[in-house]
């Protein structure tokens, strides 16, 4: 791929600024690994010793999901397709409220520090050992491209060294991990959820020239309702990273608190985003950028726009680019921080005994371990088209069969172990089919239905003139590629779900209900026939 042209570059005011941000980071794991040297339990270090508050916590599950794909690639979905990516808020409400009060209790009441400890207590170790790996794939997977996709897209458009953006993010991340443990990475997530915030308002604000367009035509209300919130409750309901944390509350009553102060934290950033979309079409509608070749891919029109609006301020751009990196630091260190976790109590506990000082410092190294990997897993996300697509699938085709297991455990008292693992099989069998393929044969342009873009405007940034993009149809695509592999990707969580809930009830009826019913029932006959 062809490097675009730079629109801007960094000054020393931008430089400065960022690096002010990675120092606070930093300096927040310092400060809790001093203030916690006599704490060395490993309980303490993943879970905070249960003694966080609700509004901290709330902050850190705002910013844990919020990354800088949110910052970048939601404006851009907006901007490509239509502003109907709001409908969200809809479905964040449906998983504020499953989460709190079906998962939540189940999870807290126990004292677990791994949502899948849950799944051997339910079914059995086998059952509670796939879900851990299936956990860490699709984390490793996820974390790699939050790292590499906003250093690809603010190096293509502000010449910011790509592999010194990567590098320095994931170094400090790891670092306050690994020295902090779960309340560095809670308090440096409020820090960053505040300069996501105040950014995104302040390119909204000096964006002016929003009026006339607001498009709604990508997503229907269906597949975001509906498959959203299958999508973001395996996030909140059972991912480890989200669960970690608000079970990391000293009560109940603090971690539901957590969940729905959280909710508003959820609606705010995704009205930023839309609206810094909305920006994004009223300023470039005529003279797309992407079309013009000016940026090589849809997640760097954002950068692009602040470059172009903001170059006269020094200082500003950097503070853009430091709320890109705190929406990747955010989400970073709380997959490291989950992915330690799970590692201790899934993996290491149940078969190598340990003292607590051991397992606190094996802890710590696993968070080191993790974070390299993340960095090193970077590269992947290169090959993985769309970020917010790629993202969203990641969680639908794994998340979902996941969900579908903790809601057929928690749900459906008579499911037993082989019904879950057959259930948990066949829907990552159905979710990864439908994924994959869909990544071989995604959907013609008429079935996504962009918006209209043009570059027949003249100014100062677009000076060609062509119309539009012009789609080419493949021949030979065979009948599933328009149908099955077509399906919205908010569309892969519900069917892994849905399968795995499906298979694990019928196979549970047949190994175990049916033939305890059918022997009571002879029994029933015996007795009264004699």
């Amino acid at each position: 791929m062809a490097a675009s042209p730079v629109i801007g570059s960094f000054v020393a005011a931008d430089y400065a600024v960022f690096a002010l941000m990675l120092l606070v980071s930093a300096a927040i794991g310092v400060y809790y690994a001093i203030v916690g040297r006599g704490q060395s339990s490993s309980r303490e270090f993943l879970m905070g010793g249960q003694s966080m508050t609700a509004v901290p916590v709330a902050l850190s599950l705002t910013a844990s999901f919020m990354s800088a794909i949110t910052v970048l690639a939601t404006p851009a979905e907006v901007y490509r397709y239509g502003a109907s990516y709001g409908l969200f808020s809809l479905s964040y409400v449906l998983v504020v409220v499953v989460s709190s009060e079906v998962f939540l209790p189940v999870f807290y009441r126990l004292g677990i520090t791994s949502t899948y400890e849950y799944l051997e207590i339910r079914f059995n170790r086998a059952t509670r050992l796939l879900g851990t790996v299936m956990f860490i794939v699709q984390t490793i997977l996820y974390t790699g491209i939050v790292i590499y996709a906003p250093a690809l897209a603010l190096n293509q458009v502000t010449g910011m060294d790509l592999w010194g953006a990567v590098i320095s993010t994931g170094v400090v991340c790891t670092f306050y991990c690994t020295m902090g443990g779960l309340k560095a990475v809670v308090w440096t997530d409020v820090f960053q959820v505040g300069i996501m915030v105040a950014v995104d308002c302040h390119v909204d604000y000096r964006c002016k020239r929003v009026g006339e367009d607001l498009p709604l035509r990508r997503h229907t209300f269906w597949t975001i309702t509906f498959g959203g919130t299958f999508v973001w409750t395996s996030i909140y309901g059972i991912n480890q990273a989200q669960v970690q944390r608000y079970i990391s509350c000293k009560s109940m009553t603090h971690a539901k608190m957590s969940l729905y102060i959280n909710l508003l934290g959820l609606w705010v950033i995704m009205l930023c985003s839309v609206f810094a979309g909305l920006c994004l079409y009223s300023v470039y509608k005529h003279c797309d950028p992407w079309t013009a070749g000016m940026v090589s891919a849809p997640d760097q029109l954002m950068p692009y726009m602040v470059m172009d609006i903001l170059r006269d301020y020094p200082g500003l751009p950097g503070l853009f680019v430091a709320a890109a990196y705190s929406g990747t630091l955010s989400t970073v260190s709380s997959s490291v921080n989950a992915l330690a976790a799970v590692t201790i109590e899934d993996l290491i506990k149940p078969y190598i005994h340990m003292s607590e000082k051991h397992l606190s410092w094996t802890s710590k190294g696993l968070s080191f371990l993790y974070g390299a990997l993340c960095i090193g897993m970077a590269g992947i996300a290169s090959l993985m088209g769309s970020l917010l697509q790629a993202a969203i699938s990641i969680f639908g085709i794994i998340g979902g069969p996941l969900l579908g297991l903790f809601s057929l455990g928690i749900l459906c008292p008579y499911a037993n172990a082989t019904g879950g693992l057959a259930g948990l099989l066949s829907g990552l069998v159905m979710s990864l089919w439908v994924g994959i393929g869909a990544q071989f044969y995604p959907p013609l342009p008429e079935q996504s239905r962009p918006l209209g873009l043009t570059t027949h405007a003249v100014n100062h940034i677009c000076n060609i003139i062509t119309v539009g993009c012009h789609y080419v149809c493949l021949p030979c695509r065979p009948f599933l590629a328009d149908n099955w592999y077509s399906l919205s990707y908010l569309y892969f969580s519900p069917i892994g779900t849905l399968t795995t809930l499906a298979v694990g009830l019928l196979v549970s009826l047949l190994s175990g209900t049916l033939p305890q019913m059918v022997a009571l029932l002879h029994t029933i006959l015996h007795v009264v026939s004699n």
